[in-house]
């Protein structure tokens, strides 16, 4: 019989992502009503937003009816219409839960959803049941699924009604047993722009990691045409978008306009448009430069942009884009050094060559290392933060470019002194080609990465290992 009157709830399982539901039915004399799936009221309990675009369902007119056990690529919200039945779960993902078992009873009152690589299997107690599924992905007649013997003996599913007694079909009846299922992997993180100074970072960060896969510019074109059939997109389930135009002054020409709009917007465009096609994450990182400069307070990721030249226009127009993805992370950050060509690695140069530098003092803000930045897309990635706009800076004290400079000589062995701070607009007096407007104040809030229980290292102590290493690796 049917449970009426209970409370909209979810019951987490042995497994992972494995959720049993209980739902409120609502009876009387004429039968019962529920709500059975309600995305608004079941994801702010807890249901993952799974898109789903197939509803299918399986009526069974024999008690003992055994379907499974199967890990269909995709995610799986099951129900019962009428009757009731015994199911069983196999954690068949690549992991430390690869053969868990979780068995209960569903009626009416109660549902489960299933991630992508957990087998299902079910058998009906009722005669006439009906069991209905939501999928987040379209059937295949030609698809290969994974599957396993319900009769296994290692997984030993105490069926209620004893297979030899149970209608099964042939096939599933010659499945094989657990040791020889080969693992569902998870689906493929894309990392494009992997030999750019973030890109080589991702890659330490993912070191190891089988279902990543990197590709580069020019040869992986986000601004292509054919971007939607540049890859099986359904295989995929985050792409983290690490290239991005960002030769500042060179985009105040005409022909540096264009690349940068054709980088920027353009190909974020073809992102977006693939990422809401396929239910995507999509992380896509974002600079001080959508701000003006002039906040005399940390900028926080909802305060209004206002970019002064052409770069930081495509880079708002980008972050516009990438925020109409469901899936989306816009990480905003400033005053990048990585590996390759960057601003420490000059001062270092200039030190060593005896060369007194005259660098900015009127532009603050804080570094930011692009093993930290890669450190906070995992991190955001791997807890499943809320989506949305996170800054990510270096953490500490604010300095300006004059400032690094100096405590970068000083690392170094140098006298600091040597550094002499000149306003933007001295620096760039003498400057023959189009210079693009800088912001003066780029100090990130970094309270909402925080909150997530992201520390981000101190600017100042990182760029002392930097530049150790650094130092280290010129001596060798």
């Amino acid at each position: 019989m049917t449970a009426l009157g209970k409370a909209l709830r979810a019951a987490e399982t042995a497994i992972p992502g494995l959720v049993i539901w209980d739902l409120p039915v609502h009876g009387d004399n004429r039968g019962w009503f529920k709500e059975n799936w309600q995305r608004e009221k079941m994801v702010a309990a807890g249901m993952p937003d799974f898109g789903p675009v197939q509803n299918n369902v399986s009526f069974n007119e024999s008690v003992g009816t055994t379907r499974g056990i199967h890990a269909e690529p995709w995610d799986k919200y099951i129900s019962v219409a009428t009757g009731r039945i015994f199911c069983a779960w196999v954690d068949l993902r690549d992991g430390p839960t690869f053969g868990t078992v979780v068995t209960a009873e569903l009626d009416p009152s109660r549902a489960v959803f299933v991630p992508r690589g957990v087998g299902n299997g079910f058998q009906t107690l009722e005669p006439n049941t009906a069991y209905i599924y939501l999928v987040n992905d379209h059937y295949s007649p030609d698809g290969v699924y994974t599957s396993l013997n319900p009769g296994d003996a290692t997984i030993a599913i105490d069926w209620p009604i004893p297979l030899d007694q149970a209608e099964l079909s042939a096939k599933d009846r010659a499945q094989g047993p657990l040791s020889e299922v080969v693992p569902v992997q998870p689906r493929k993180t894309l990392v494009i722009g992997c030999n750019g100074q973030l890109g080589r970072a991702l890659q330490v960060a993912y070191e190891g990691a089988s279902h990543v896969e990197y590709v580069d510019l020019p040869g992986f074109d986000l601004s292509s045409e054919d971007f939607a059939s540049a890859r099986p997109w359904r295989e995929y389930d985050t792409i983290v978008n690490a290239a991005a135009y960002t030769a500042v002054d060179v985009a105040e020409t005409p022909e540096g306009r264009a690349a940068a709009w054709a980088a920027n917007v353009t190909g974020v465009a073809n992102l977006a448009r693939v990422a809401s096609a396929h239910r995507l994450t999509v992380v896509h990182v974002s600079t001080d430069y959508v701000f003006d400069g002039t906040a005399t307070r940390p900028y926080r990721e909802d305060d209004p942009m206002a970019p002064l030249g052409v770069y930081g226009q495509t880079k708002a127009a980008g972050d516009q884009i990438i925020s109409t993805v469901c899936r989306h992370y816009v990480v905003r950050t400033s005053w990048v050094i990585g590996d390759g060509r960057n601003f420490v690695r000059t001062m270092l140069s200039l030190a060593e060559r005896g060369v007194d530098p005259s660098v900015v003092d009127d532009q603050v803000g804080r570094l930011t290392f692009t093993s930290e930045l890669a450190r906070a897309i995992r991190h955001l990635l791997d807890s499943h933060a809320p989506y949305g706009t996170y800054n990510v800076t270096g953490s500490g004290p604010v300095t300006s470019w004059a400032d690094v400079a100096r405590r970068v000589f000083e690392l170094a062995g140098h006298d600091p002194n040597r550094v002499t701070g000149v306003s933007t607009a001295e620096y760039f007096s003498t400057a023959t080609n189009p210079v693009a407007p800088r912001p003066l104040y780029g100090v990130l809030d970094l309270a909402k990465i925080e909150a997530t229980g992201f520390g981000p290292a101190d600017a100042g102590e990182s760029l002392a290992n930097y530049v150790r290493l650094e130092t280290r690796a010129a001596v060798n």
